[in-house]
């Protein structure tokens, strides 16, 4: 008997489903793909209330942890999530701060074993599609709870079997240097910051495009949910219009593929659809 289609995306910690994954989310759900959201961490590194930063004083790991789970869960709402499974790590931080060093912290978690738990969830649910970070932790960004979450998101993938097609999330060079030149063009102040040329998703690695115009109100909504967070969040401050062009469309890269799939595709599951 056929598998049900189900898509199955695997991130860090709590708001990161928004922006590279909000909107296929809400998409497949509606076009009655079952979606399955992966968080591996429970944010406790996040800002505190009042902005209080992990180290300072008042910086009460428990609390965020807690405030940002139930923010996650108000952003699934808004996505339309079919299911959500938490692994329930520890967040480490961001590289070099010293919640690194944190002996329960999720980079510091043997792979194999935070990979066993997440091939329990590929068995369970039997995902057609998974989708993830690139080995840089999404674009370069170098966040060691992403490099960890690649890492056993890989080794999952490899040791099931189950998925048929298998994504990074991209960030197209070209993508991003277009969207810093609309953020200046409608006047938000980025000083003289420039887009590096190294920074990203090289163009030519991208292959696959999907269109999410249609979700881009979902996405804010689910972005806005993690209210905590807001302060770090600077696409929330871009002009209504910079907004919609920059989230309209979610690119990937495609890793792994058991189907026939054109070089450039529109849709993650191309070849799955009968």
């Amino acid at each position: 008997m056929d598998r049900e289609l189900t898509l199955m995306v695997v991130h860090a910690h709590p708001d990161d489903e928004c922006l590279s994954t909000g909107g296929i989310l809400a998409r497949y759900t509606e076009e009655g793909v079952r979606t399955v959201l992966v968080t591996c961490t429970n944010g406790e590194q996040g800002d505190g209330d009042g902005g209080v930063k992990p180290g300072e004083d008042g910086h009460d790991d428990a609390a965020v942890a807690a405030r940002r789970l139930a923010e996650l869960r108000e952003s699934v709402a808004h996505l339309g999530v079919d299911h959500l499974e938490l692994l329930g790590y520890r967040d480490s931080g961001m590289d070099g701060w010293a919640g690194n060093g944190h002996p329960d912290a999720f980079a510091n978690v043997p792979v194999e074993e935070a990979a066993g738990r997440l091939a329990a969830l590929i068995e369970r649910y039997r995902p057609q599609v998974v989708v993830t970070y690139d080995e840089t932790g999404g674009g370069g960004y170098g966040h060691p709870d992403h490099v960890q979450t690649h890492r056993i998101t890989v080794a999952a993938v490899e040791s099931t079997g189950i998925p048929d097609k298998f994504y990074y999330t991209a960030m197209p060079r070209s993508a991003m240097k277009q969207m810093f030149e609309l953020m200046r063009d409608s006047g938000m102040d980025v000083g003289d910051f420039e887009v590096p040329d190294d920074f990203g998703t090289p163009d030519e690695r991208v292959t696959t495009v999907v269109d999410v115009a249609p979700y881009t109100e979902r996405k804010l909504k689910a972005l806005r949910a993690h209210e905590s967070q807001g302060e770090n969040i600077f696409l929330l401050r871009m002009p209504e219009e910079t907004q919609q062009r920059a989230f309209s469309h979610e690119a990937f890269e495609r890793v792994l593929s058991k189907v026939r799939t054109p070089t450039h595709e529109e849709d993650l599951f191309t070849g799955l659809r009968h």
